[in-house]
Parts: structure tokens; sequence; C-alpha cells
């Protein structure tokens, strides 16, 4: 017996062939990622938070057995979990509320507004319940209030907006027998669906499923810089790669260095908007970078849902051709005001600081002078100084193939120094604010942290040596 499930389900919205791989092939599906399942544990936490509005409610046991018929026994109660099998169609739902001779449906979301997978979501519980037998009246999606703001306690009535969605439900409540008999289909069968990236697929940014995409090779024209569906449109004309792009093919500026420099296997210099961003650069030059971790729920006075609290920074300054580093890595509890006062005390009063990707470094600073005041003057000063890195990058000044279409560092670097990030212990952002959170005072973790956030920087340091010495050919 194949149970089509709401997770299921929603899978199969997005691809088809991707729900019969759950079913018939599982394993050739990769395992969740260390930061999504952190962000299904955020979920689970915002989820028993949304329980506190209903004191009443009855949590029902996780066992599916169990879960099912403890339902039955309980619908006279605000029911948590409960859960509904029917045609081989299996929905629990985040909190159940008898109306009078009916019940409203309350689905609860980590995000901070409506999606339209939400309200899929919702309409696939509504279908499975009044399949039950159940007389649906409203149905609620409560999500995260992203105007909330910790003070003291957390209050939930105040930390989550609760929206009818009825009116939204209307017309795709009358699309989801059509969908489920669909998928069912599907899951029938013994072979997939004939989906791939090339054929019916939309999801082709975020497809787990190797064999939609084991056809392609390095420097395919997915890699095409916001490609989109011109992208797409190549794929199904049987043009593969970008050095295959028609010379009639219309292009945007950016989009034809990327072509040519995969055509002729070489890199694109503006020297002289490379060297105009050089000019701008006042020593002392400060190489700059910010970890953050965001939680759902707040856990520091004065802060919001998903604010990026800064934990970690490393600094390389260089100065008459000198470079001296410096670091810092909060202890468990808020230390955002020593963060604050350990990098006034090195970040000096002149000088450009060097970031990559500067909204992010500038809105985490702002973000702590509005819980700090009396930081507030300096960081304006700060971030008055700041110079992007990635500038060069994104504008195409500099582009090498290797790039693959990129300008985040993680591409730039080993395409113009010949260094990456392998071989590190922890060799992204998310691994990174996730083992802070979950073991930041191991000394292990602390150094594989240190060396990580040191490499970027370094990174910076490295990237404009080699833009200058671009400029000086």
């Amino acid at each position: 017996m194949y149970l089509l499930t709401k997770s299921k389900f929603l899978i199969g919205l997005k691809c088809l062939r991707h729900l019969w791989t759950v079913f018939h092939e599982p394993d050739k599906l990769p395992e969740n990622s260390v930061s999504a399942k952190f962000r299904m544990e955020q979920g689970n936490l915002v989820g028993e938070l949304a329980k506190k509005c209903f004191p009443e409610g009855i949590n029902l046991p996780t066992n599916f057995k169990e879960n099912l018929t403890t339902t039955k026994k309980s619908l006279g109660n605000v029911l948590f979990e409960a859960g509904f099998l029917v045609d081989n169609l299996f929905a629990r739902v985040d909190i159940l509320i008898p109306n009078n001779d009916s019940f409203d449906i309350v689905e609860v979301k980590s995000g901070t507004r409506v999606k339209n997978e939400n309200l899929y979501d919702v309409a696939f519980q509504k279908f499975v319940l009044e399949k039950s037998g159940l007389k649906i009246k409203n149905c609620f999606l409560m999500h995260v209030n992203n105007e909330f703001i910790k003070k003291g306690e957390i209050n939930p009535e105040h930390f989550f907006v609760k929206k009818n969605i009825n009116e939204e439900l209307n017309e795709i409540s009358e699309k989801i027998q059509e969908l489920i008999d669909k998928m069912k289909n599907v899951i029938s069968k013994k072979t997939p669906p004939n989906i791939n990236i090339k054929n019916g697929c939309s999801n082709k940014t975020n497809c787990p499923c190797e064999a939609c995409w084991n056809f392609l090779h390095e420097g395919h024209v997915l890699e095409l810089y916001r490609g989109g569906q011109k992208s797409l449109d190549l794929l199904n004309e049987d043009v593969l790669q970008l050095i295959d792009i028609p010379n009639n093919i219309p292009l945007d500026f950016k989009q034809e260095i990327q072509v040519d420099c995969a055509k002729n296997n070489k890199s694109h210099i503006n020297v002289k908007n490379i060297n105009m961003f050089l000019q701008k650069l006042k020593e002392p030059v400060y190489y700059l970078d910010f970890e953050t971790f965001m939680l759902a729920i707040p856990v520091f006075e004065n802060t919001g849902p998903y604010q990026k609290i800064p934990f970690q920074y490393s600094l390389h300054v260089e100065k008459e051709g000198k470079i001296e580093h410096f670091e810092f890595l909060a202890r468990t509890g808020d230390q955002r005001k020593e963060f604050l006062e350990h990098l006034k005390k090195v970040l000096g009063e002149k000088g450009s600081i060097i970031v990559y990707n500067q909204s992010f470094e500038k809105g985490a600073l702002k973000e702590l002078a509005e819980s700090f005041s009396e930081y507030k003057e300096w960081v304006e000063k700060v971030n008055k100084r700041v110079v992007d890195l990635l500038v060069p990058f994104r504008n195409f000044d500099y582009y090498n193939p290797k790039q693959h279409g990129s300008a985040s560092i993680k591409a730039v670097l080993p395409a113009i120094t010949g260094k990456s990030y392998e071989g590190l212990e922890i060799a992204d952002g998310d691994t990174a604010s996730i083992s802070f959170l979950e073991k930041g005072e191991d000394e292990i973790i602390r150094k594989h942290l240190l060396e990580y956030c040191k490499l970027d920087t370094e990174a910076m340091v490295w990237i404009v040596k080699e833009l200058r010495k671009s400029v000086n050919k």
C-alpha cells in the first residue's frame, strides 16, 4: 500500500518524478542537509509555542496507529497532531478545533508570511478530513509575526499572526482530487514519469533527483548568469553547453562576457573599472567578515524572529605591506555587546573596510546599533567606510569561466587564486552557525569555526592581490 501523506503530496506538486523516486528508489535521494534538519527543528519549536495559544489542547500520540485511534476518541476536544487516514491518504493537523457541529483547521508555519505552498498544504488536509466525514468550517494559517520584538517572556498571542484562508482555498480545493488522482497514478507505475529538467520539470533549481541532471556537464546552459527562461529554452532546443550557444541568441552584456569566456577559455578583465575600484581603497585596509545565526524564536532581548545575531568575526588588516589578523568568537549567552566592543578596538578610525556582499555586514551592524544605541554613531561611521568586494565580480569587470556564472566568494576564490574551502571541517556559513548553536563551547568546534571565518577574510586578501596583479600585467 502506497500512503500519500501531506509531505509527499507537496513533493508531488513540485515534481512527479521526485514523488515516484520517494516511493520506489528512496536510496537514490540525498539525505537532508544539516541546514534542512535545523530548519525542521526550528519549525518544531514554533509548533510547540503555538500550542500555548490553546491551553486546553490535547497532545496526541506520535505512533501511527495510536494516533489514529486516539484522534477518533477525542474529537470533541482541541487536538494537537490529529491524524486521519482515508483512501490511502494520510494527514495530520497541527491544531484541530471543534466549532459547534464542525471543525476549524489551524496550520502552524515557521515562516513570516503565507506562501502558495502553504495553501495547498491546508487544502490537502481539508480534503482528507472532509473525506473522513468531518465538516470543516474555517481554515487558518498561523505564521510568525515578523514585527515581533522580544521584551521579556514571549507571549505566543503576540508572536503569531493568525489568518483565515477560507477564501484563498476556494479555488485550490477544487483541484485537489485531480492532483491526488494524478499522483496516485504515478506512484502505481513501475517506471518513473518521463520528466526531467528538459521536459516538464517545475523545480529545476532545486532538484534532488540525480537522474534528471546526469546528462549535464560542467559549463552547461543552466550556469548562464540570470539565464532563467532563456536557459530552459536553450535546453529544450538541445543546446546543452554554453560553448554551443548560437551567435544569434540575444544575450545581455554579462551573459555575452560569460559565453565569450567559455568559448575562448579565457578571463575577462576590465582594467579601467578594476583600477577605479582599487583606487577607492584607503590604508589601512581592513578585510572583515561576520558569522551570524538566526532563530525563529528570539532568545535575546530586543531582537526579533530570524534576526541576524553576530557571534563571530574575522579581521585581516593590511598596512604598509604587512598583514595582521584579529578575531572574536562569542561564548554561550548574549555577547553582542562584547562583539561590538572588541570590534571597535581593532577597527580603527580610518581606512577602507572590505566585505563581500555589504548588505550582510552593514545590516548586522545596523541591527546591533538598534539594540545598543551607544554604538549607533560609531556604526554609522563604520558603514560609510565599507567597500564591497562583490561589486567587480557582480558587474563582470572580472570574470573567469571557472566561476560558472556565480559571483559568490566560494566561486571566485578558486577560480582566480586556485585556493578553496576544501578540507575545512566547517566550510559554509549555515554549518558554522548551527555548529555554534549546538556545540559553541566545544573547543574542537571553536577551532574549526575560527579556521573557517579566518579563511573568509584571508580569501578577500588573496582576491584583492589578484585584482592588483590583473591591472599591472
